[in-house]
């Protein structure tokens, strides 16, 4: 049962009821986590936050978990439709990584729906339950393990494709299946130790409310951790992204030059494959850093200077922002990865992109065997 008002439902090991709380405590349920969780309470450790908010800032708010909700629904509707793309035209054995980074934008969507569902329950926290409860779904554990997956994942298709492209004969000396099997596992243990450590380490449940990264040993130690998770999760994944890709569109360049005057049909062919799936993989990578970036640098701003707040309808924007993300990733897909848009195209027929349904190279055939002879 999902409520709005003070009422709260009770959560117990042994028992449940229904009891009445203060609206400061309502307000408090409405807080969601940066990255890997917001402290929702002030404690001498960590300053930052205030646990009460005005009633305008509860309402954006609540306003603001009910989107996330339907764009939840939406993304996890859409990456099930790619992942089943993907199977159905045998790809998902050939792009591993690829298809690891849709499986774990999938179990993003789908957490994004459970965790922000039973936050609008506002539920009353007490005993075991109640604490694995705050631990894994109130403090986001679960959804920021998934996000954190998929930002790994992204960093190891990216230098997949660099080695493949810049060092393509290294990478067929060396490159062996069972490490790219490794990469899509450390993905997902990476994930979620970097983000359960400090919500295990930092959070506690206190009269009914899950405190998520609230309490910290001293103020060094949560600028420390801000920072590291800044640089490791921001700068650095995007210094890769540029460095990798940077190298790779002028390798294509050389080939695309070299490759009308030398290469084969086939040769051809299969450089072109390549090229979508890097453009593909790009264009990805650019989205993430234009919705991750405002969010990225307001919470750094947050972790140095204590004056700023995340109970505001700013921070719920750019939060929004970046749940975008995980939910669009899918149209992407669909719409440039060519082996997951001829599958959409036979599932979802349209009479104007016929040609699209095939191959480009049958496209190509089919063009010049139908071209009339000039005389």
């Amino acid at each position: 049962m999902c409520l709005k008002d003070k009422d709260k439902l009770v959560m117990n090991s042994g028992s449940s009821g229904i009891e009445d709380k203060s609206a400061d405590m309502t307000s408090v349920a409405f807080t969601p986590p940066p990255r890997t969780g917001e402290s929702v309470v002030t404690s001498p450790a960590s300053p930052m936050t205030s646990s009460m908010t005005s009633p305008s800032t509860s309402d954006a708010g609540f306003y603001f978990q009910c989107i996330v909700v339907v764009v939840g629904v939406v993304g996890t509707a859409a990456n099930a439709v790619i992942l089943y793309a993907l199977v159905a035209s045998k790809h998902h054995t050939k792009h591993l990584l690829i298809f690891n980074q849709n499986a774990l934008d999938l179990a993003s969507c789908l957490f994004l729906v459970v965790t922000y569902s039973v936050k609008l329950c506002n539920v009353y926290l007490t005993g075991t339950l109640g604490y694995w409860l705050c631990m894994m779904i109130l403090s986001e554990n679960i959804l920021w393990w998934t996000i954190v997956g998929s930002t790994i994942n992204l960093i190891s298709i990216t230098v997949e494709r660099y080695l493949k492209v810049v060092h393509p004969v290294w990478s067929k000396k060396w490159l062996r299946r069972w490490m790219v099997y490794s990469a899509m596992v450390f993905a997902w243990i990476g994930g979620f130790v970097a983000n359960a450590v400090p919500i295990f380490l930092t959070s506690a449940v206190k009269d009914g409310v899950c405190h998520s990264v609230a309490f910290w040993k001293s103020r060094a130690a949560e600028l420390a951790y801000g920072i590291w998770y800044f640089i490791s999760f921001y700068v650095v994944v995007l210094s890769i992204f540029v460095y990798c890709y940077g190298r790779i569109l002028v390798i294509i360049r050389r080939q695309a030059t070299a490759m009308t005057k030398y290469c084969s049909v086939k040769q051809s062919q299969q450089s072109q494959m390549q090229a979508n799936v890097i453009k593909t993989m790009v264009i990805v990578s650019a989205f993430f850093a234009i919705t991750w970036t405002p969010l990225d640098i307001y919470y750094l701003l947050i972790m140095i200077n204590s004056d700023l707040s995340l109970l505001d309808t700013g921070y719920y924007a750019l939060i929004s922002l970046a749940f975008l993300y995980i939910c669009t990733n899918p149209f992407i897909y669909a719409t440039k990865f060519d082996p997951v848009r001829r599958t959409l195209l036979r599932l979802f027929p349209c009479p104007m992109n016929s040609d699209s349904q095939q191959p480009p190279e049958l496209v190509a055939l089919s063009s010049t065997s139908t071209r009339p002879v000039q005389k």
